[in-house]
């Protein structure tokens, strides 16, 4: 075993040692080798004396070097616990006789054999031994010849068995083994904040520590070990009194050092007074008695009591007291506590209210403490108010810097050390510093640690607050609870009496520093401060300190210039001072570090208390609303870029960081309003409502225009800000918003107006860019729930409130401006979200259809641009219900005079509806609803006509979809139409009148039977006859052009085109139109319309018209009445869907009107002649099957009456112009086309017979042998002449005299037309009728041949030969042929063959003979002549003589 070869060792050394000298050592130390081997362990080496004696023995000689030999295994012995405890009164004599040597070594060997004894269980345990002990190590401390070392030794020695005392107390007493208080001054952090919560940390039980009253069980009986503690502290107590020691045996200590060891127990041993009742009335009587009368300040401080080291433990011991007994000790505390304050007062050295302070600065950093003090005293009505009065005497501290000669040095020296202690480096002087420098030091020390101690106040409330909020007595501000009435925790109830106790004094003394203060570090560490107090009122509900604190940090936010020379000058008259304001206004704005720091500051309590400021956000707002202004001034700068220095562009970039940073922070704080409470939300939009409106209502001495408009224009963006972010609830406070938005538009302020107006746009705009707003149909296709039923309603609801201010603005205002910019706001909404509103269209629509009324052209043009967009992209988006209203609407555009643009482009969106309405209609449930026209149009038999009756009475059964009538519908937008198409202005009435039939023609196959009856009857007739009626009776005067200026004093105006001068001609245009349209629709469903039941009348109604149309109408009237007939007989007449009765009543017309005189003359009437005869020649060729004979020879005496008309009235046209006349023009084109079909052939010589007429004709040279013929052709043709004009005869007709006395050559100008023509269709004749027409072809040929001798120079005669030679050679070469023509009885060859002699008798040897030629005859006419004469030779002799034919033979 290793302890005992060392003790052997030790032996053996010792018997060398004392080998000479002390021969009975050597054999004690030799036999106790001897013995020691016996021996196995340290117990049995207690149990034999041996061992021991021999180092008694050793000792006992008082040989420095065998009293160290001795003393160390006496040592390892105790230590080992080879003693015995009886042994312990000799060790201790032995001890005491060693202390009393005088060698320093040996000394020290004393002090550490007793430390061992203490922590051994040699521990002492009577009254004797322990004095015995603690007297050796006082003796050695107070002996005037020990060496320091051996008096620090000692004195390290004596606390330490104190220590071990005390805690054998603990251990004897049952005690708890933790110590409750602190064992010593804390050490500092690097902040205020850091102590305290250091302080919090340390704490024990703060929830659970007796902060009133003792604890319930004190006890009064001591153990043996407690009343030896007890016997120590009274005699350590005396001693620090500067008495003697009557247990320990000593007459004098120094008193530090006693008091020392009293601070230590107080401070570590809190249990052992807080439970022993008898240590608890030393306590109270003893040691506060000794430390009240050695605070006393009244005498003058003399000796050891006057030194700093003994004012510092005996504040020390004090502060221990007040700070962990103070709960037992009230009133000593309470008198302490005064004592302490009232040193503040005194006029003591520097360094005595330096220690004072930094014990009260103790207090304020420990919430514990401070928390049991406010409650123990402040709280008790019958106590001072101790914690009140350590915040007044630390701001008083703070409050003499101002009368302080060196007050700006100090605050530097502050400055300096709160920015050392933030960098963790212990703030020094120099050592060559100065008194006066030592004294500015010493009052910046002062002055710091009263900012602290203020610091640690603020900080302790603030953590007694958030301990309040995590135990449940407070409210977090997060969440959205109304507070109760009264606060009822105990710590809540703490915390608000704080508050309302200590926050003025806290704020004055916080504030003067603050202003005073440039440092970096003290400037964050009182900002924080502020932020720490002002969130803990704002969770205490503490408004007058919430806002006050909030005002003075606000003040140090923003510096303007110019309001703050404004407050502090007095103005002599209010031009100087407007003068002096455009001046100041120039000034720029510097941002500090100080003012940086503070917004950012203002910024996180208005994070942390946004759910609480309520009204306090007014505060708020203004600074955020002048820091807005100084971010967007050029003038703005940080003070870092208006100090000169050498690197500019980096301090720039570090000023756009600051107000980049500042900015962001500022849009944070309204974009986390989604995060507020709903009653938070409303107090700011209050506050920034009541900032704006005081801006608004401020008088001329308040802010400049500019500032109140930039804090207007604040608060706006804010109020959109904090909508954006909460479109998902913006229900509760639309309202308020908007409300303001209104109230601001009305303001006289143009750019307020439009401020005001793009926030109501962006604010709309937002909310129904939300998610909240999907499209409507998608919500309605799903199945309905009740759930969404309320959904729908809250939709509603909230869709209504953001629409309807739009209408409110729009009627609440005079202003056309505001007008204009709701009308603008509500286009933006109809362009980007009109899909998703379903709710507000009637609003909507009415706000639409009031504009349409007014008279200033710009809102008309607006209103009718959200139209527009309406009935363009919107129609499917609108409800039902709507749909007629919006026709409304579009009808009152169309109706408005103000902007003619307007009017056509609103009836081009009625016809938008009709295809909108239309696309309903098909949509139908019945699939038959097409069925309705198209396949009436295309079959036309009974049966098929009764199905398509009965299905169109099921459509119209069906044509309500979705609760929406559409016939309904499309009938008012026709009723519309035809109330347009009475317009006054002709742009109008002929747009809607061209709508209208378009419409009709577009979408007419969709209407059932009865709408169409409903469409003819109401709409079609009616408004054909209007606009006759109003051509009847309109003016004729003509117009004069919108006057363009003034030329030599008269007035220019602007040329109408004589068509459109007057006003009956400009109804012309629009009754043109109309017949077209009824010329559309009637080409498209006429089949249709001839099922109607009373169609009948309506055409004939038509017929009337076109006949008084063509009679008394314009030109253009009457070539339109007749288009609109030939329009409707070209397109069904081919397709056999002419009814003959309709076909007969057309031509009846056609006739009815050449026989009667029109009303104009001249080219119009021959114009509206020639469209007849056309349209009759076109009529014939597309329904030629409908004719029979009776018709078709109507149709020739309408076109032989025609020709007559137009030889009467063209009487001396051809001499004039040497041309034929227009209608006769018309007549030879028409004529090929009016070739009889083969189921009428019989009508061939009918035909043939009505145009030979028009031949010459010589009758007193020839005379027929067939009477009939001759009859036929000398009959007198009577028929009404126009105005009256007696009856012509036909040969007047074919030949008119030129006028004069003498006789003309005659023109046959329409004869040498005519003859080629009906050889023409002579030779396309059937066999039968050819030959009975035969003879008349030739005779009138011949008659045309003959006209040779009166005027040899017209081409008549030449065309009539070549003719003749064709019909001859056509005739012949039948014969030839044996064609059916050989089949032809032997009469009418021989009749046929008789007239060809006569012609070729007259013409070649006959009365006609040569004629002599003028001689304005060419030779190249004179050579054609003659082969024209020699043809008719050559046919004569090569195909009539020559050939084969039965000619009779007398003509032969």
């Amino acid at each position: 075993m290793a302890f005992m070869a060392v003790l052997e060792s030790d032996l053996r050394a010792l018997s060398a040692e004392a080998r000479r000298r002390y021969p009975a050592v050597k054999d004690g130390a030799e036999h106790a080798i001897l013995k020691l081997r016996t021996l196995s362990s340290p117990s049995e080496i207690a149990h034999n004396d041996d061992i021991l004696r021999i180092f008694l023995m050793a000792c006992e000689v008082r040989t420095v070097k065998l009293s160290i030999i001795g003393l160390s295994c006496l040592q390892k012995l105790i230590s080992h616990d080879a003693v015995s405890p009886s042994a312990l009164t000799e060790i201790l004599s032995t001890l005491k006789d060693h202390a009393e040597m005088v060698d320093e070594g040996v000394q020290l060997k004393t002090l550490q054999t007793i430390s061992i004894i203490f922590q051994s269980r040699l521990h002492p345990e009577n009254e004797d031994t322990m004095s015995q002990a603690l007297g050796i190590c006082l003796r050695l401390l107070e002996n005037t010849r020990s060496s320091d070392s051996v008096r620090n030794t000692a004195a390290a020695t004596f606390r330490q068995a104190v220590a071990l005392i005390f805690d054998h107390v603990v251990l004897a007493e049952s005690l708890p083994t933790g110590k409750f208080g602190f064992g010593g001054q804390l050490s500092r952090t690097n902040s205020v904040t850091g102590d305290v919560n250091r302080s919090i940390n340390l704490s024990e039980s703060l929830d659970h520590e007796s902060v009133s009253g003792r604890p319930p069980v004190m006890r009064e009986t001591l153990t043996e070990t407690g009343k030896l503690g007890l016997r120590l502290l009274e005699d350590l107590t005396s001693l620090a009194a500067g008495g003697s020691a009557i247990w320990l045996r000593v007459n004098i200590l120094q008193r530090t050092f006693a008091l020392d060891i009293l601070e230590f127990i107080l401070s570590n041993y809190v249990a052992v007074f807080r439970t022993l009742l008898p240590y608890e009335q030393a306590l109270r009587r003893q040691i506060c008695s000794l430390l009240m009368t050695s605070l006393r300040t009244n005498a003058e401080l003399e000796g050891e009591t006057g030194e700093p080291s003994f004012r510092r433990l005996v504040l020390r011991s004090v502060a221990h007291i007040i700070r962990l007994y103070s709960s037992s000790l009230i009133t000593e505390c309470e008198v302490f506590l005064s004592m302490l304050l009232k040193v503040t007062f005194l006029d003591l050295p520097l360094w005595h209210r330096i220690l004072v302070l930094e014990i009260l600065r103790g207090f304020c950093v420990e919430a514990r403490t401070l928390r049991i003090l406010f409650q123990n005293f402040d709280m008790h009505p019958k106590n001072t108010n101790v914690v009140e009065g350590m915040v007044k005497a630390l701001a008083r501290v703070v409050s003499n810097v101002q009368v302080q000669e060196s007050s700006e040095e100090s605050l530097a020296a502050v400055a300096g050390m709160f920015s050392s202690k933030a960098k963790g480096i212990e703030w020094s002087l120099d050592n060559d510093a100065s008194n006066a420098a030592v004294l500015v030091a010493s009052e910046a020390h002062a002055i710091t640690l009263a900012v602290e101690g203020l610091l640690g106040v603020v900080f302790t409330v603030a953590t007694l607050t958030d301990a309040a909020i995590d135990v449940g007595e407070l409210e977090s501000p997060r969440c959205d609870n109304d507070p109760p009435v009264k606060w009822t925790g105990k710590t809540a109830v703490l915390c608000i009496s704080m508050v309302d106790s200590l926050w003025l004094t806290i704020l004055d003394a916080l504030s003067l520093i603050l202003s005073r203060s440039q440092g970096e570090a003290i400037v964050l560490e009182i900002l924080k401060g502020y932020q720490a107090f002002t969130q803990a009122c704002g969770i205490l509900r503490a408004v007058e300190p919430l806002n006050s604190f909030l005002a003075s940090l606000c003040k140090f936010t923003i510096n303007f210039p110019v309001e703050t020379e404004k407050r502090s000058s007095a103005l002599p008259s209010p031009v100087s001072k407007r003068s002096e304001l455009s001046v100041d206004q120039r000034d720029s704005i510097v941002l500090t570090p100080k003012n940086v720091q503070a917004l950012r500051t203002l910024f996180n309590i208005a994070h942390r208390l946004h759910n609480v400021l309520g009204p306090s956000w007014v505060l708020v707002l203004e600074t955020l609303a002048a820091l807005d202004r100084a971010i967007h001034s050029p003038h703005a700068t940080t003070q870092e870029v208006s100090t000169p220095v050498p690197k500019f562009t980096r301090e720039l970039s570090t000023q756009s960081s600051d107000f980049n940073i500042l900015s962001s922070l500022n849009s944070q704080l309204f974009e986390s309003s989604a995060l507020m409470h709903i009653s938070a939300v409303k107090s700011l939009l209050s506050a920034l409502c009541q900032l704006s409106h005081q801006c608004m209502t401020s008088s001329s001495l308040g802010p400049t225009t500019s500032q109140k408009i930039g804090s207007i224009s604040f608060s706006v963006e804010r109020m959109i800000s904090i909508l954006v972010n909460n479109v998902h609830r913006v229900e509760p406070f639309w309202d308020q918003v908007i409300s303001h938005f209104l109230e601001l538009a009305d303001n006289s302020n143009p750019h307020l107006k439009n401020m005001a107006l793009d926030a109501l746009d962006q604010s709309i705009s937002a909310v129904l860019g939300s998610d909240r707003f999907q499209d409507y149909k998608l919500s309605k296709s799903l199945e309905p729930s009740q759930e969404m039923e309320v959904n729908l309603d809250k939709l509603m609801s909230l869709e209504c409130s953001i629409i309807s201010p739009l209408k409110v603005l729009y009627f609440s205002t005079q202003s056309v401006d505001v007008r204009i910019g709701s009308l603008k706001i509500l286009l933006h909404v109809l362009e980007r979200y009109g899909e998703k509103l379903h709710y507000s269209w009637p609003n909507i629509l009415e706000m639409l259809r009031y504009v349409a009324d007014v008279s200033e052209k710009d809102l008309v043009t607006l209103g009718f641009q959200n139209l527009r967009v309406i009935m363009n992209d919107g129609l499917s988006a609108l409800p039902t219900d709507c749909l007629q209203v919006c026709v409304d609407v579009t009808g009152a555009y169309s109706a408005q005079k103000t902007e003619l643009n307007i009017s056509l482009t609103a009836v081009g969106l009625l016809w938008t509806m009709t295809d909108f309405i239309a696309k309903g209609l098909l949509n139908g449930p019945f699939e038959e609803k097409e069925a309705g026209v198209g396949s009436t149009v295309k079959q036309i038999d009974r049966k098929k006509m009764e199905d398509q009756t009965r299905i169109s009475y099921n459509v119209r059964d069906q044509a309500s979809v979705d609760g929406v009538d559409f016939e309904k519908l499309l009938f008012s937008v026709f009723s519309l139409l035809q109330n347009l198409g009475a317009d006054e202005r002709p742009e109008v009435r002929n747009s809607a009148v061209r709508t209208l039939f378009q419409t009709l023609g577009t979408h007419g196959q969709k209407l059932s039977k009865s709408m169409w009856e409903d469409c003819l009857w109401n709409y079609v007739f009616p408004t054909l006859d209007r606009a006759s009626h109003m051509v009847a009776t309109s003016s004729k005067d003509e117009w004069q052009g919108k006057e363009l200026g003034t030329r030599g004093g008269k007035a220019v105006h602007m040329l109408i085109h004589h068509s459109r001068n007057t006003a009956q001609k400009q109804w012309d245009e629009t009754l043109v139109l109309v017949l077209g349209g009824i010329a559309r629709i009637l080409r498209l469903f006429f089949p249709f319309f001839t099922s109607l039941s009373n169609f009948w009348s309506g055409w004939e109604s038509l017929l009337q018209f076109v006949e008084n149309s063509i009679l008394n109408g314009s030109k253009e009237v009457a070539l339109a009445a007749i288009n609109c007939l030939q329009t409707t007989v070209n397109s069904h007449s081919s397709k056999g869907n002419m009814p003959m009765p309709y076909l007969i009543s057309v031509i009846d017309v056609y006739e009815l009107v050449l026989r009667k005189p029109s009303s104009y003359r001249g080219n119009a009437a021959d114009k509206v002649t020639q469209e007849i005869l056309h349209g009759l020649g076109e009529l014939y060729v597309q329904a030629q099957g409908l004719f029979n004979d009776v018709i078709y020879t109507q149709l020739i005496a309408i076109i032989d009456l025609a020709v007559k008309q137009a030889m009467l009235t063209n009487d001396n046209f051809e001499m004039e112009f040497g041309n034929v006349p227009p209608v006769l023009r018309t007549i030879l084109e028409i004529l090929p086309l009016l070739r009889p079909t083969e189921h009428i052939s019989s009508t061939w010589p009918v035909l043939l017979r009505e145009f030979l007429k028009y031949l010459p004709r010589q009758d007193s040279h020839l005379q027929n042998e067939d009477g009939k013929i001759d009859q036929a052709r000398d009959s007198q043709v009577n028929y009404d002449a126009p105005n009256g004009a007696t009856p012509i005869s036909p040969n007047k007709i074919a030949v008119s005299p030129g006028s004069g006395s003498t006789a003309a050559i005659p023109s046959y100008i329409f004869a040498e037309k005519l003859v080629p023509v009906l050889v023409d269709l002579f030779l396309q004749a059937p066999a039968v009728e050819k030959y009975i027409i035969y003879p008349e072809i030739i005779q009138s040929l011949g008659r045309c041949m003959t006209t040779r001798r009166d005027n040899p120079d017209n081409a008549l005669w030449r065309l009539a030969v070549e003719a003749f030679n064709r019909v001859l050679v056509h005739y012949v070469t039948k014969l030839t042929n044996g064609g059916p023509d050989s089949t032809i009885s032997k009469p009418v060859r021989t009749r046929i063959w008789k007239e060809i002699a006569d012609v070729y008798e007259i013409f070649l040897i006959g009365y006609c003979g040569r004629a002599l030629p003028s001689n304005s005859i060419s030779a190249v006419v004179l050579e054609a002549d003659e082969s024209l004469e020699m043809s008719i030779l050559n046919i004569l002799g090569d195909t009539i003589l020559k050939l084969p034919v039965d000619t009779p033979s007398d003509v032969s």
